[in-house]
């Protein structure tokens, strides 16, 4: 239970000060709170022997309000010490966590889904923060009140009475060990339901537009419905658990109270003890009920940070599989790319998905990828960007290998425009900015022209200050696809990959873009992977992807002569587009 301290420990030195302070401040009202009774209960035998006077009672009720004033004035030192301590510990684990988030590789969000992620920096975190701040205090201040209240019953009043009073309070250690266990186990089962439900909610609402074209409403309704209820039932299970604390704790304390009014009454006819020490004791007693609530709350509290300390570090203890060199190649990325992979399957498959795949790439030329869907065109790709590592092969930039470069060199060489564009929820204006966001207004224009983008930009009410929506929900297919064009080529990349991101504008807006990048990218490298053939057309050289190899290769006019399957789709397009051509001029008669 208490090795969540432990694994704690790096911040409580670090904020060992601040602790410290606090700490001190809360045995200091322990033991002020423990001498009140003492007063009250002189003040009661006093009375009984008629020797109160009103300077006296001045003298002694001062003295509690005296008491009453530095106590508010140490629990609000406590309480600023311990409690900011505990939301700076919440911060430093979350900006932990996201920056390992983003060194991450591909493999690492394979394995963990977003919903999950998102808990963990949520829910674990703030698990984390109840025991560096409620944690720490109940702790502290129930040793504290438990020992000074002890010795003042001891030392103050008797010790005799004292031993017999407390002899039912080992009852409730055997109970916090017992439900400390399965509360640990219940929690981290609630936490994982939180975590499932936390995901499909994330998941649900991106897909809500597919829910809802399918009229899947009420079924996925439903299976929320339920995944509620686990998350629900789940935690029922830990405060079923923690419950039981209260009667344990009733029946200790019930139990107390009985001897001392027994052996009380009987100490009082023998004369061990006064009417003004048993109602001292009794307040004592008293002060001992919180103490025992509070191994309820710190045993709840300690074993849920256990089991989201475990959760958390196990995120932390994920390692990316991309090593970054010793001393990595800085300098600006340039020159021929040599691709040549032997083989290749993504880590958790057992398939290989690409096999004998081999280009060269002239600096300033153009390549284009072809072939059906799954041919793994995009997994070329993510070789060249550096996903994964584990291949047979290898990969060159300017006959330097790949695994040469830092991971940030080769990031900035790269402008990458993935079939699934992710917009920002911002402006039209901030996403364009945002691998460069030092860009002038002016430059921004000029890379929406480049894009086709910039005449739907101005038609819009607020321009370049429309705001997008989250994932670019207000803009069309083809105007997220452009938008997300001209956000690459405002990094100025040295190497533009087009993955299949003209697919859903016209063909003329197509056209527009491919000479206005061909004119703009004379001298760097660009690679168009595309369902459309006239997108590739241009491209120096073009390959021909089908299951995981190559099939073709060469300019436009070698492969249609190769009669081959770069041919025939080519011929069927071409048909498709004139009878689609047809079409809008017999309408227009």
């Amino acid at each position: 239970m208490f090795s969540i301290f432990k694994k704690l420990g790096w911040f409580f030195k670090l904020r060992w000060k601040s602790y410290a302070f606090g700490v001190v401040a809360l045995i200091i009202c322990a033991i002020l709170s423990a001498i009140t009774p003492k007063i009250v209960g002189n003040m009661v035998d006093q009375i009984a022997n008629g020797n109160l006077t009103w300077q006296l009672l001045v003298t002694q009720t001062g003295l509690i309000l005296f008491f009453a004033l530095l106590m508010y004035a140490l629990r609000y030192g406590w309480r600023t010490a311990i409690f900011g301590n505990s939301t700076l510990l919440e911060s430093i684990m979350r900006n932990r966590l996201f920056s390992h988030f983003t060194k991450m590789d591909a493999s690492f969000y394979h394995k963990y889904r977003t919903g999950d992620l998102m808990a963990h920096a949520t829910n674990d975190l703030a698990a984390l923060r109840f025991v560096a701040g409620g944690g720490i205090l109940t702790l502290t201040d129930s040793i504290s009140i438990s020992i000074v209240t002890l010795f003042s019953m001891v030392v103050l009043i008797d010790w005799k009475l004292t031993v017999l009073t407390i002899l039912p309070f080992p009852l409730l250690i055997i109970a916090a060990r017992i439900l400390g266990k399965i509360i640990n186990v219940r929690f981290r089962r609630s936490l994982e339901a939180f975590s499932s439900m936390n995901d499909e909610v994330q998941e649900n609402v991106a897909g809500m537009k597919v829910i809802k074209t399918f009229g899947e409403e009420e079924d996925y309704y439903q299976d929320f419905v339920k995944r509620t209820d686990d998350v629900v039932e789940k935690n029922r299970q830990v405060y079923l658990a923690d419950a039981a604390y209260s009667p344990v704790i009733e029946i200790i304390t019930g139990l107390s109270f009985v001897l001392t009014i027994f052996f009380g009454t009987f100490f009082i006819q023998s004369g061990r003890i006064t009417i003004g020490d048993l109602i001292a004791y009794i307040s004592y007693l008293s002060m001992m009920v919180w103490p025992l609530l509070a191994v309820g709350r710190l045993v709840n509290t300690l074993e849920r940070g256990n089991a989201s300390w475990d959760r958390v570090k196990e995120l932390l203890d994920e390692t990316s599989a991309i090593v970054e060199a010793d001393n990595p190649i800085t300098e600006p990325i340039h020159g021929d790319i040599h691709f040549d992979i032997k083989s290749f399957g993504f880590p958790d498959d057992h398939q290989e998905k690409i096999h004998d795949v081999t280009f060269d790439l002239k600096e300033g030329n153009m390549l284009g990828v072809v072939g059906r869907t799954g041919s793994s065109k995009t997994t070329i790709f993510k070789l060249l960007l550096r996903d994964y590592d584990q291949y047979e092969g290898e990969i060159l930039y300017d006959g330097k290998n790949i695994k040469e470069y830092s991971r940030l060199t080769l990031s900035s060489a790269f402008g990458y425009v993935p079939q699934t564009n992710f917009l920002f929820s911002n402006t039209i204006i901030e996403n364009i900015r945002f691998g460069n966001p030092n860009l002038s207004d002016e430059e921004v224009y000029e890379y929406a022209k480049l894009a086709d983008i910039h005449d739907d930009i101005m038609a819009f009410p607020e321009g370049y200050q429309t705001e997008v929506g989250e994932r670019g929900v207000s803009l069309s297919g083809g105007q997220k696809q452009r938008l997300a064009i001209a956000r690459a080529l405002a990094v100025d990349p040295e190497y533009l990959i087009l993955d299949d991101s003209l697919s859903a504008v016209d063909a003329q807006t197509e056209e527009n873009i491919l000479n206005n990048l061909r004119e703009a990218r004379a001298n760097k490298t660009t690679i168009v992977a595309a369902q459309r053939l006239s997108s590739v057309m241009n491209a120096e050289e073009i390959i021909v992807m089908d299951e995981g190899t190559i099939v073709e290769r060469g300019r436009h006019n070698d492969l249609v002569a190769m009669d081959g399957w770069y041919a025939h789709t080519y011929n069927q397009q071409q048909l498709q587009r004139k009878l689609t051509e047809e079409d809008d001029e017999d309408g227009n008669e």
